[in-house]
């Protein structure tokens, strides 16, 4: 989602001169688009942001006329931390969150009219995506389309509710015209984006049925209608929200690739409980087995979290005997990260609230 959120503001940015550059050294504006999932990333962005400022300081004392870089950060980091960044870093001119890059032509022209640093990460009651051109600047055969983003789950690890927000599906129409557009343009496959893109519940397109939802299953099915469009992918699900719906989009949509990025983040249900995961492991298996028997080809990759507050060897060895009964193509594997401001962050041994392990 970071991706495509770089490539959105670049195409904000485009009808006012701006074009990609290969480095910072020469930028007029430099962006950092962050992630606070893991406290590593966050802690990258500032040393990234000390290599920047050399650059800025050396533009500056080089060419005093040309005016000076402007340095921004968004995202996620920017949202959770945006006066601790401003502190440690004062040389920022802008910081912004993940809703509001749809202003960032405006919070240009303040920096211009050195009005001093600029900070936005506010929630919007509009919708970034309604101020997002249509028409994408940069295109090839592959694209990433966001189509849903927030999260109401409250995974006690988990600190996207409080960065991205609550739940949102954009209009299945507005999708759909995004989609075409790509494709106009020679996209081939799409990636379908969201924090938690199964519960996609876009507003259906206007008909003589009156107002409805389209699942994330249906819209799917729609996309796939699409003349030259082959392939379809999604990604990041959420367990207890694969519906009937999208099991059957498996089964029945051949431009559906056969893969599906399913987390469980762990194969202790003690662990899952103390996580505010909402399935088991039992859930998880029976939900895979379900899904191969629409797509008996389909391929299975997910997250796990090692170390979480009180996990215990037993633990983990039920997370490696989940691996190798469900036979995943591939993982993203992490060390648990604390992120301030989550419950884990504040409970001491939250699985000493659960069932002791047996």
């Amino acid at each position: 989602m970071n991706v495509y959120d770089a490539d959105r503001m670049a195409d904000i940015l485009a009808p006012m001169g701006y074009e990609l550059t290969e480095s910072p050294d020469k930028a007029d504006l430099v962006i950092l688009n962050t992630c606070h999932i893991r406290e590593k990333a966050a802690e990258k962005m500032y040393s990234d942001l000390g290599r920047i400022r050399l650059k800025k300081t050396a533009r500056e004392s080089e060419s005093p006329n040309a005016g000076s870089m402007i340095v921004a950060v968004a995202g996620c980091v920017a949202q959770a931390d945006g006066a601790e960044v401003l502190g440690r870093a004062p040389y920022v001119d802008i910081v912004l969150g993940p809703q509001t890059y749809h202003r960032l032509p405006e919070m240009i022209a303040q920096v211009h009219r050195q009005t001093g640093a600029v900070i936005d990460i506010s929630f919007p009651t509009e919708s970034k995506f309604d101020f997002l051109p249509e028409q994408r600047t940069k295109t090839g055969t592959s694209a990433f389309l966001t189509v849903q983003e927030g999260c109401d789950k409250f995974c006690t690890f988990c600190v996207v509710p409080y960065t991205r927000g609550a739940e949102y599906s954009r209009p299945a129409q507005k999708v759909l015209t995004e989609a075409r557009c790509l494709v106009a343009d020679g996209v081939r496959e799409i990636t379908l984006l969201g924090q938690n893109v199964n519960n996609y519940h876009g507003e259906a397109p206007v008909s003589n049925y009156g107002k409805g939802e389209w699942s994330l299953g249906r819209l799917i099915a729609e996309l796939a209608e699409i003349d030259d469009l082959k392939r379809i992918r999604y990604t990041t699900s959420y367990p207890a929200d694969v519906d009937e719906d999208l099991i059957n989009a498996h089964r029945q949509v051949s431009a559906l690739m056969p893969y599906l990025h399913l987390p469980v983040q762990s194969g202790s249900d003690r662990v899952l409980r103390a996580m505010n995961r909402r399935h088991s492991t039992d859930d998880y298996r029976r939900l895979v087995e379900r899904l191969r028997v629409a797509r008996p080809d389909l391929a299975f990759s997910s997250d796990f979290i090692v170390g979480f507050t009180g996990e215990d060897e037993r633990d983990f060895q039920k997370t490696l005997d989940l691996i190798e009964e469900i036979e995943f193509v591939g993982a993203y594997s992490f060390k648990y990260s604390q992120r301030p401001g989550t419950p884990a962050a504040n409970i001491e041994d939250l699985l000493g609230l659960g069932e002791p392990a047996p």
